[in-house]
Order: structure tokens, then C-alpha cells, then sequence
């Protein structure tokens, strides 16, 4: 062998180069092409247990915003045709699958993957709208991550199908992060993506199946569906004998349990977003924290990273939130209750949040065409009703497939603007008062389903709602109150049981009354309530009907 290598010297050292040379490229080759490698679970004073992370608190700024809007879009939103689009498509005779077959065709043959190719977000300034959305009155923003379509609205390097490789061709995160960086507000981020292992399922009689190799002369040759569709595994069991196309939620009951590689492949793309947009708030929309039910150690690692991460940044205190649903006491400890299109019939003792959207959560344009918008005094009165009770709102707004909002929807935020302008005093920065309200609502049950699914209270001008700030309590009435037929004046009289003589509620005699917007009014206390002359209704200081009392007394004084 040396032998050789000396004789023939002169032929093995450039052969030796070249084959050097072709090792080189084809590690390049192979590391270019495989899967980076996991993100590590960053430690500190937060653990990976349960009672460790029970140290995180809800912090300040979000108990101070109380209001937030959300930009609930996605590659979904293409279709402009509601919610669960992505699911509904597949599922043969529902309203959504007639609507893009006569509008896209089979959805074997254009699917989900296709929906990700063209949409393509052409109109979005999220400048503009994260702006008009903190003029609104909104004190922290909400973007759309990713949803149970599994597709990525970042420069995602875990999950090849996002919104930089296809479609719009941008970071979508990175652009609304900076615009509410410009703006001054918080960023939060919702996470859907792992129920996307069930939730496709319907695709499987269609596209979910295909695989890169399938790819071959496609324009998407060189990706891989299963990254998108997650298929290629046993169909959750039980859901169609039941008839219902919403089962397999949880984890139990038939659910196909989702991969080890599959639930990694899931933590890695929520701990590299939070490594590198630094949200100040993230939203899972599960039962707890993701794949509780079947695998716990991902929800730990999650939050284990997350608080450390933001504790790392912030002097050793967790300065973020992290949302789910139906949350146990205990979970209440280490993130926060989110309840979904509905608000608890009493206050909570844990600070908490509602999420709720004025239309679909998807776009759709038969909401727009037929006027289903809720109004912007709904979503007043659903606000004031969630702060009284120790939460915040978070308000979705449908944006179009091509990034823009509505006119109507524009309509509803100069609404909700109306009345902000004059009466945000009486929300920001509040807490709960000795008493949440009075009025029949308050009296009344109003139990949820599931989640929440209870909104839609009819408020009226009998409902009153309280909370406090530095001393001062604010009441605000529900609709503006009428006078009695045959009454004359141009005042109506209203009485605040609550701030009675004597009441536990109250705090001792009231100095001064102040309906907001409008000025001093005329009061009277009693042992058997608060009295106010309130103008009429034609007088009334703001488009949306819901007037704030603003109350002093000798002990607010005191503070």
C-alpha cells in the first residue's frame, strides 16, 4: 500500500482531492437537506414539573389592557367561506365541501396543499391595521401562528409548508411583531397545529395520503405532504358511526394518538418561535396545554421553556401568558383560562380571558353579505361584563383572504371606538369591586358548554356593572335607561342598589357623580341605593348605547 501511494504519488493526491472534494458536497448535500435539530428546553428557576411552574403569575400589563384584538387569519381564509375550511372541504356533503367543489373542484385534486400555493395575502399592511386596531382601543394584538391546517405563517425551518416557502411568500409573524413594536403593543401568538393529526383526517380519501415521492413532476415536487397533512396513519376510530364531524377533540374515545416524531416535530416549531419572535403571549387552543390527555411532558417543556425564556429577559419574572381551555384549579396555577365565545356567570378569583370574534372565526363572505356581524354595543357590553368579572377580551376580527378587513367590520370598530374614546378610563387598569353587578343577569345562571359557548346575553337597562380604580368606582349601565311614560324632563332617574346607605358593597357617603362624556349629574343616597338623574338617552354622549358612572366617596378620598 505505501508502496504504491509513493510510486504512483503523482495520480493518488489529485484523486484524493477530488474524492475529498465530493465528500464535502455531498455532506453539504445531506445536511441542507435534513431536519435541524431539536431545540433545547431552556432551564432556569422555572422546572419541568408542574408545581414549579405553579410560580408563574398573570403579569400586570395584561391584567392593566384588558382588551386585545386578533387577526384569527390563516391560509383558511383563501376560501373566504368560514370556518374549519380546511377540514369541512373533505367532508363529503357538508356546505363547505359543495362550495369548493363548484369552486375549486375535487379536493383530491385541489386540496389543502393548493389552498397553501395560492394564497397569496397581496393586500396586507399589518401597519395600517395594528394601528387602526390601538386606536380602537385595543392595549395588545393577537396573529394566527398556525391553525389545524398545520401550515406555519413564519419562516418556520420545522415545518416546511409555510407562509415564506408558499403562498404569500412573507413572515407573516415577523411582520405583524413589527408592527406592534411601531405601535407599542404586545404580541401574542395562537397555536393550533396539533390537532392536525385528527383533525385532516378527512383528507385521507383524498390527498392526506400522498408523499414526497408523489411529488414527481408536481409543482410541489421536492416537499413532502406528509409535513402538511400528517395522514399516513390509522383513522381515529368511532366518528363516523356517531354522525358527528366534530368528535376526536381530546385525545381519548377512539382518537388516533399522535407519533413521538410528530409531537417533537410540533414542540421544536413553538419553542423556535418563541426564540425568535419573543411573543408576549401564546394561545393554545386545546384542552389545557397541547396533547394533554395522551402526553404531558410536551405541555411541560413548552411552558418550562417559555417562562425561563421570558424570566431570562425580564430580571427572573415570567412577564408572558399562556391560554387553554377547560382548565382544571390546578392549571388555573400555571397559565391562564381562556373561554371560548363566552363569559363566566360569576367573577373568577384567577385573572382570565374570553375569546370571541364578531363574525367566523374564519372569513367568510355570506356573514358580510347577510349582515351577522355582531355590533359594536355587543361587544361593549360583552367587554364591560368580562372586566367586571376579573378577565380580558380578546375580540377576533375576520380578515380577508388577501389581508384586508371589511367595511362593515370597519363600521363595528368605529363603534367600539365611540365608545372607548370617552368611557376607557372605566376599563383600563381596573380591578373588581366589592360587588360585580346587579340586574337580572346578575341574579340569573347562565352555565357554559364545553369551553364557553354562552355569549349572547341580552343586557338591558336594568344591568349594572362594577369595578374600581385608585378609589374610584365606575358603574356602567347596560342601555341607556327610558323614562316612564308620561314622565316629563329631560332626565331620567336610576337607582344603584349597590351604593346604598349602609350597604357592605359600599364605602361610606358618595361625594360626587360623574356620568362620563357628559359631566356632573344629580344624585341623591339612600338606604335603599344611589340615585342619579341621567340624561336622556337623545342626549347621551356616545353612538353606543351603554353609559359609565363615574363615583366618588369620603373613603376614596382617603387613598
Amino acid at each position: 500500500m505505501y508502496f504504491c501511494a509513493a510510486k504512483h504519488k503523482s495520480y493518488i493526491y489529485p484523486t484524493m482531492k477530488r474524492i475529498s472534494i465530493l465528500a464535502m458536497l455531498a455532506v453539504a448535500v445531506m445536511t441542507a437537506s435534513a431536519q435541524p435539530a431539536d431545540v433545547p428546553v431552556k432551564t432556569g428557576a422555572y422546572g419541568n414539573d408542574w408545581q414549579s411552574l405553579s410560580a408563574w403569575e398573570c403579569p400586570e400589563w395584561f391584567k392593566d389592557a384588558k382588551f386585545g384584538i386578533w387577526a384569527h387569519w390563516g391560509v383558511q381564509c383563501q376560501a373566504e367561506a368560514g370556518d374549519w375550511y380546511a377540514r369541512f372541504m373533505y367532508y363529503d356533503g357538508s356546505g363547505q365541501n359543495k362550495f369548493h367543489v363548484s369552486h375549486f373542484g375535487n379536493p383530491g385534486d385541489y386540496g389543502l396543499k393548493e389552498l397553501c400555493r395560492d394564497w397569496k395575502a397581496d393586500q396586507w399592511n399589518p401597519r395600517e391595521l395594528v394601528s387602526l386596531y390601538k386606536s380602537v382601543g385595543a392595549r395588545f394584538f393577537m396573529a394566527l401562528g398556525n391553525h389545524h391546517d398545520n401550515f406555519d405563517n413564519w419562516d418556520s425551518p420545522y415545518q416546511e409548508w409555510n407562509s415564506v416557502k408558499l403562498g404569500p411568500k412573507k413572515d407573516l409573524i415577523k411582520g405583524w411583531s413589527e408592527a406592534c413594536k411601531a405601535e407599542g403593543l404586545p404580541l401574542g401568538v395562537s397555536i393550533h397545529a396539533s390537532h392536525a393529526w385528527t383533525w385532516l383526517e378527512p383528507s385521507q380519501q383524498y390527498d392526506g395520503n400522498l408523499t414526497k415521492a408523489d411529488g414527481a413532476g408536481q409543482w410541489w415536487e421536492g416537499m413532502d405532504p406528509q409535513e402538511l397533512y400528517a395522514q399516513r396513519h390509522e383513522h381515529s376510530a368511532g366518528w363516523e358511526k356517531s354522525g358527528s364531524i366534530h368528535s376526536q377533540w381530546d385525545w381519548i374515545n377512539g382518537a388516533s394518538v399522535p407519533s413521538a416524531a410528530y409531537k417533537q416535530k410540533f414542540q421544536n416549531r413553538v419553542l423556535q418561535m418563541i426564540n425568535d419572535y419573543n411573543p408576549d403571549m401564546i394561545y393554545f387552543d386545546d384542552t389545557a396545554m397541547p396533547f394533554y390527555g395522551c402526553d404531558d411532558q410536551v405541555g411541560k417543556n413548552i411552558l418550562q421553556h417559555y417562562y425561563n425564556h421570558s424570566a431570562a429577559q425580564h430580571g427572573g419574572k415570567a412577564e408572558v401568558i399562556v391560554t387553554g381551555k377547560q382548565l382544571t384549579p390546578e392549571q388555573k396555577g400555571y397559565m391562564m383560562w381562556d373561554v371560548e365565545r363566552g363569559i363566566p356567570d360569576r367573577p373568577q378569583a384567577e385573572y382570565w380571558q374570553t375569546c370571541t370574534c364578531i363574525g367566523d372565526w374564519h372569513y367568510n363572505q355570506g356573514t358580510y353579505d347577510n349582515n351577522r356581524y355582531k355590533s359594536g354595543a355587543t361587544v361593549v357590553r360583552m367587554l364591560v361584563d368580562v372586566v367586571s368579572k376579573n378577565g380580558n377580551l380578546l375580540l377576533s376580527i375576520p380578515v380577508r383572504g388577501n389581508g384586508i378587513i371589511d367595511d362593515k367590520e370597519r363600521k363595528v370598530l368605529a363603534d367600539i371606538k365611540s365608545w372607548m374614546d370617552v368611557n376607557s378610563e372605566s376599563i383600563y387598569g381596573t380591578r373588581t369591586w366589592t360587588t360585580f353587578g346587579e340586574g337580572p343577569l346578575a341574579e340569573a345562571a347562565n352555565p357554559m358548554n364545553a369551553q364557553g359557548f354562552n355569549e349572547g346575553q341580552k343586557y338591558s337597562a336594568k344591568d349594572v356593572r362594577y369595578v374600581q380604580k385608585a378609589g374610584v368606582v365606575y358603574a356602567t349601565i347596560m342601555d341607556w335607561p327610558t323614562a316612564e311614560e308620561g314622565a316629563k324632563g329631560v332626565t331620567v332617574p336610576f337607582t344603584l342598589q349597590a351604593l346604598s346607605k349602609g350597604s357592605t358593597s359600599a364605602c361610606g357617603k358618595v361625594t360626587g357623580v360623574t356620568l362620563l362624556g357628559y359631566g356632573k349629574v344629580k344624585f341623591k343616597q339612600t338606604a335603599t341605593g344611589l340615585t342619579v338623574q341621567l340624561p336622556t338617552s337623545a342626549a347621551a354622549p356616545s353612538a353606543v348605547p351603554v353609559p359609565v358612572l363615574r363615583i366618588t366617596s369620603k373613603c376614596a378620598r382617603k387613598k
